[in-house]
């Protein structure tokens, strides 16, 4: 198994919705980011693909390229920026997120966790239109992207504004909840106990998006 290099956090989801504030709040803080000095932290798949871009808002973190020159070992995310050294298992996750595609049917930004290696890993992908390959959460395991969403919406509603997104994970339990504006009640859930740890990433499926107000709380965990 693997070895909890920080405070262990323990609640079952009868007793705590990791969702919530009060879970978000028991949780240590691993990152807080706002990259108004750089992307130092962070390690891209194609670096050619990001930037950090100054806007109205301060900088953020952008994703420009549509489709970058990455080629994953399987039907994956093509335009991912993983934060470095970190790998977590129990995590709340939260960011402010702007799509910046023009609108179409599979319009999305991505977030990835459980992160081990480019064949192994969980994503979910945020879409504008659901199907059973858009709007879910997915698996990559050592085959193309599997879906393992429990539950999820008619598609999530892109515009040209910001939006905070969470993902909230639960290894004990296997649950995995995805917020989307509404911090009270998920908008996707899956449960699975396949990764108990990895990385955590931004991106996109193969569209653009900005990133910005990355908060991370878990309990960090020492990569077997």
């Amino acid at each position: 198994m693997y070895k909890i290099a920080s405070v262990v956090f323990v609640a079952t989801l009868n007793l705590i919705n990791l969702g919530s504030l009060a879970a978000d709040e028991a949780l240590p803080v691993v990152l807080e980011e706002d990259f108004e000095n750089g992307a130092e932290r962070w390690e891209p798949t194609d670096a050619k693909a990001w930037k950090i871009k100054d806007t109205d808002k301060g900088h953020v973190y952008s994703q420009f390229e549509k489709r970058s020159k990455y080629e994953p070992p399987h039907r994956s995310p093509f335009n991912i920026s993983l934060l470095k050294a970190i790998n977590v298992g129990d995590f709340v996750l939260d960011a402010d997120v702007l799509s910046t595609h023009e609108d179409y049917g599979h319009r999305d930004v991505c977030l990835v966790f459980g992160y081990q290696d480019p064949a192994h890993f969980y994503y979910v992908h945020l879409g504008k239109k659901t199907d059973d390959h858009a709007n879910q959460i997915f698996i990559v395991n050592e085959a193309p992207r599997t879906k393992i969403s429990t539950k999820t919406t008619p598609g999530t509603d892109w515009d040209d504004k910001w939006h905070h997104v969470r993902i909230a994970r639960d290894t004990d339990s296997g649950s995995i909840q995805i917020f989307y504006d509404d911090m009270d009640t998920p908008v996707m859930t899956a449960n699975d106990k396949t990764f108990l740890w990895g990385r955590i990433g931004v991106g996109s499926f193969d569209d653009t998006s900005d990133w910005d107000n990355v908060r991370l709380r878990g309990t960090t965990v020492e990569k077997p």
